[in-house]
């Protein structure tokens, strides 16, 4: 009596679909396009209303204003270049996180994704602004001005991505050191629009001096120091620590007053004197800058005990 014929039943594994250029591409360019909208939020969670304007055609009240998707106001100068420039990051880490087969083809996606949105609010804003100013030299000198800077920015972001989606573990230093101040004002501006200014913490200033270098000194750790091009990261890192919080004081300074206002020369002065006294002494830029290097010894300490120990418990 022959046995019954049994039948093997094999098992295919669950495949995902294939990775495609076309895929990939979509991919990269949804990753873009929430970056920038992410980066434009906490302005937008406010109802995104145009502040008010010096040059402005007719006397309103502040919520007569009409919507714009950018705060234009040389008040703001350093609140946009944290909403546009956080975009580009935050789409730089999420391509560098995915690492796709074809990096090159999603991260110039991501990048358009991230140019769509921040285009698009730059036109519907300067649109906004352009048909309320009063007309003369002054508002288009006022006008120019906003907008050469807010270029700026939409190009720094563009930067940002390329150095954080880069292969290259130093490229991607330079850029967490860029980003360190802007990514902190960022938050700061969630924070304000969330809680509403006269209800911030008082512990929000200090906390946000110090987490620049927080974040500088994980990169660095992160970096590590095997070869000479990390301890060129590691030096830039640290002169963006010592020069991006000067360099936003300056501006903020020139920009938020009335007083000078049109004076070009001694806008320019003011300036170079406010950033020059926050590069010295009064600036108390040595404490964060020994902190970010601290972080960044510790760490690389830490990683190199962890290798020694790890073909030991083999």
């Amino acid at each position: 009596m022959s046995q019954p014929e049994q039948t093997v039943q094999h098992s295919v594994p669950s495949r995902k679909p294939p990775s495609t250029p076309g895929r990939d591409a979509l991919r990269g360019w949804l990753i873009g396009l929430f970056a920038g909208v992410l980066g434009l939020a906490p302005w937008w969670i406010t109802g995104a209303t145009l502040p008010l304007q010096n040059l402005w055609a007719t006397q309103v009240m502040p919520a007569q204003m009409p919507p714009a998707l950018l705060p234009l106001s040389q008040y703001e100068a350093t609140t946009i270049l944290a909403l546009l420039t956080v975009g580009g990051a935050v789409a730089g880490l999420a391509v560098r996180i995915w690492s796709p087969v074809r990096r090159r083809l999603a991260t110039w996606c991501a990048a358009s994704g991230v140019l769509v949105v921040h285009f698009t609010a730059t036109i519907q804003s300067f649109t906004v602004l352009k048909e309320g100013l009063l007309p003369g030299s002054l508002s288009g000198l006022y006008f120019g001005g906003l907008l050469a800077g807010v270029i700026g920015c939409v190009l720094a972001a563009l930067v940002a991505l390329l150095l954080i989606a880069s292969p290259s573990a130093v490229k991607a230093t330079i850029g967490f050191g860029l980003m360190a101040i802007p990514v902190t004002s960022w938050a700061v501006v969630w924070v304000v629009n969330v809680v509403g200014f006269l209800n911030v913490p008082t512990a929000a200033p200090t906390v946000a001096r110090w987490v620049p270098a927080v974040l500088v000194g994980c990169a660095l750790a992160w970096c590590g120091l095997r070869h000479a091009r990390h301890v060129v990261a590691w030096v830039l890192n640290l002169v963006f620590l010592w020069l991006l919080p000067a360099l936003f004081t300056a501006v903020q300074s020139v920009l938020g007053t009335r007083v000078l206002a049109g004076d070009i020369p001694e806008m320019l002065a003011m300036g170079r004197d406010v950033f020059g006294q926050a590069l010295g002494p009064d600036g108390a830029a040595l404490p964060t800058l020994l902190l970010a290097f601290g972080i960044g010894l510790v760490g690389v300490g830490v990683q190199a005990v962890a290798a020694r120990r790890s073909p030991a418990a083999r």
